[in-house]
């Protein structure tokens, strides 16, 4: 009790001051640590389509354990479709019912599949709910990542950080509580609309980065909210707050903003209603509670939707120099087949930001247009469930988070996933995964390997993807299940290194069937997942996701499982890395 009146005195001392320009302060300290300049967000364009160098409000550095900071509930949440790049289809537009012939083949093929081999789950325990989570709108937006002693999790509202065997720790906090000490002079630190959460840990530094989006309800000004780490405890060893404007337009929403690990930087992408905003944020500086600016870019393209990132997690480290891949593809009318991933290069500098570039030229078109197998994209409320005529949204235009890179004995890797349509426009929609050859900083002009993955054409729709690969070279994929007859679930399927390529040799298996569908007409459900592999052995996977434990509007659960294959297939995988731990900040 004294450490919630002590923190919450000081909590209001750091909100007026911050509201009368103190943007970077740590709360306990003797003395303020102000930013460089003596604006709080200021924002200097080199060009129309930058590099702009942006000043982050921050640090608001906080060391009290967020089990001891003021309860602020959420708020009610915006609900509003994701920007797309097309006119989307209706339903009415789709078969979504699969025909008598493809049934017959689906059958047969099923009497001939082979016995899956892919590990079940080691452990399964639940993870934030609506009714935790403060909200029962969907979609929960469900992601986390595990650190060598911690899972956190993340929805919309609220994140929650376990042990690694399922106890809760702390949480759910909401995003309302953790941001405050910002300040009511920001978005983030206000009590309003907050959504699009995101959550890693960087293993690297042995810090953990949680972030969310804010906007006033009077939608006049939007910002990212991030927070990092002061030491590997989320718990109890403090977190230093930041805010980034995400663009020089403050009425301009950035949606669907996605973070990769890259050992130069924070790489954070968000979407535009032209196009794409792509921020390198100064990770040494923030790492260490410092004051801190980004360089962005804008890429305006209006077919283009939620550039991807790379992170780095398993095996040796980027070699030095090496620019951070990111990856798309466009969004077409539903229908048109597509043939390409598109591939950018960032390379950043933050002591000369005008010798920041991304992409082949001044306008940041991509390096490389990589050549893959056709796909077709359909948009909106495609995927039938169980006992409803409600259908949910695929996601199908985009490459989904996270991006995997990988170095493994110097061979370089990109692996990707997103979600297709098959048999336009009868369905279902299965998992098209990649790995592509990035040595040298190269992209090629084909993959290395591609799937689109059906288990065995079996008939059901497959969806909302998130992709990881463990030290050995093997790779697993998460995702979400449902069919007219079956409930929406979660599942994953993976590959051995050593399989044959272009298949998920180990097959698949259930983390959660689900107990009901949901009702709700928006047809939103999860717009993103993320599967990650454990950094303190470089071998176990981690998967979060939803799924209904009764069919309703919006009562939505999640679920975190843990999995790992039995059998190594590389006997010399490249040294893991260890976190090199940062100092923790102090006062100046």
């Amino acid at each position: 009790m004294k450490l919630r009146v002590l923190f919450s005195s000081v909590f209001c001392l750091a909100a007026v001051l911050i509201a009368l320009g103190g943007a970077g302060l740590y709360l306990g300290s003797s003395k303020a640590q102000a930013q460089p300049g003596a604006e709080s967000a200021a924002v200097t364009a080199k060009s129309p389509n930058g590099p702009d160098i942006v000043r982050l409000v921050g640090p608001v550095c906080v060391n009290t354990d967020v089990r001891d900071l003021p309860y602020i509930p959420s708020t009610p949440q915006i609900l509003k479709r994701p920007l797309t790049g097309y006119t989307p289809a209706t339903t009415g537009a789709l078969m979504t019912e699969t025909s008598p012939f493809a049934k017959l083949a689906a059958l047969l093929t099923g009497i001939l599949r082979p016995v899956p081999m892919m590990p079940l789950p080691l452990l399964t325990f639940e993870g934030t709910s609506s009714l935790e989570g403060g909200q029962s709108v969907p979609p929960p937006d469900t992601n986390g990542d595990v650190g060598p002693n911690h899972y956190v999790q993340a929805v919309n509202q609220a994140f929650k950080i376990f042990d690694k065997n399922g106890n809760t720790l702390s949480g759910p906090t909401t995003f309302n509580s953790f941001f405050a000490p910002l300040g009511t002079g920001t978005p983030c630190g206000l009590s309003e609309h907050k959504t699009d959460p995101f959550v890693f840990y960087d293993q690297i530094a042995d810090r953990w980065v949680i972030t969310d989006q804010a906007q006033d309800y009077a939608q006049t000004t939007f910002q990212e909210c991030i927070g990092v780490s002061q030491t590997g405890d989320p718990v109890a060893g403090g977190w230093c707050l930041y805010t980034l404007q995400d663009d020089t337009n403050p009425r301009v929403a950035g949606d669907y903003p996605k973070y990769g690990l890259w050992p130069d930087a924070y790489y954070l992408t968000m979407n535009k209603w032209d196009g794409v905003r792509v921020y390198a944020l100064d990770r040494a500086s923030m790492i260490g509670g410092g004051p801190t600016n980004a360089v962005g870019f804008t890429i305006v393209a209006r077919s283009l939707r939620s550039l991807v990132p790379a992170s780095f997690r398993t095996g040796a480290p980027p070699p030095a120099g090496r620019q951070e891949f990111l990856l798309a593809i466009d969004n077409p009318d539903p229908g048109v087949t597509e043939t390409h991933v598109e591939g950018w290069l960032f390379h950043v500098d933050f002591i000369n930001p005008a010798n920041s570039t991304l992409g082949s030229d001044a306008a940041h078109h991509p390096n490389a247009q990589i050549t893959v197998n056709g796909f077709v994209n359909v948009y909106r409320d495609i995927v039938p469930q169980q006992g409803t005529t409600e259908k949910l949204d695929s996601l199908c235009d985009r490459i989904m988070t996270p991006v995997v890179y990988q170095n493994l004995n110097g061979t370089e890797s990109l692996w990707a996933d997103h979600t297709i349509f098959l048999n336009y426009p009868v369905g279902p929609t299965a998992i098209r995964w990649y790995q592509f050859d990035v040595t040298g900083g190269t992209f090629p002009a084909t993959p290395v390997q591609q799937q689109d993955w059906t288990n065995g054409n079996d008939g059901l729709w497959r969806w909302m993807p998130s992709i990881a690969v463990d030290e050995n070279g093997n790779a697993a994929i998460g995702y979400s299940t449902s069919s007219a007859s079956m409930f929406p679930g979660i599942r994953y399927a993976g590959r051995f290194a050593t399989d044959p390529l272009n298949n998920l040799g180990q097959g698949e298996a259930i983390m959660t069937n689900g107990a009901g569908s949901q009702t709700n007409g928006m047809g939103r459900w999860g717009d993103y997942t993320m599967t990650t592999v454990d950094p303190a052995d470089g071998l176990s996977f981690w998967h979060t996701n939803e799924y209904y434990l009764t069919t309703s509007d919006g009562n939505w659960s999640t679920r975190v499982g843990r999995f790992q294959f039995s059998t190594p297939s590389r006997p010399n995988p490249t040294p893991r890395p260890r976190p090199t731990p940062a100092p923790r900040p102090t006062p100046p």
